[in-house]
């Protein structure tokens, strides 16, 4: 990219980079979480659970989700499995 004869863009700029990427691994990230949940919905095993947990625990840690909603989701995933298992 040209530098710019002025500089008083440029942070502004920058700034629209970095929300673009931003945006992008975040879209990312929510899109890893929601599949791996509708997968335990799908196939109610604990073996897809425990990669929906992982994937909401670190969509948590990266801010792209809140914790206590990581946490209620998680929650709600288990209990469907749990229910699941003791039906069978």
């Amino acid at each position: 990219m040209a530098k710019l004869k002025t500089g008083r863009h440029t942070s502004a700029l920058k700034a629209q980079r970095q929300a673009e990427k931003r945006t992008s691994m975040n879209t990312g990230l929510k899109k890893t979480a929601r599949l791996a949940a509708k997968d335990v919905a799908k196939t109610k095993t604990a073996e897809s659970l425990s990669k929906a947990s992982s994937a909401l625990d670190k969509a948590a840690k990266k801010g792209v989700l809140h914790w206590k909603a990581a946490g209620r989701k998680k929650s709600r995933l288990a209990k469907l499995v749990n229910k699941a298992a003791k039906s069978k």
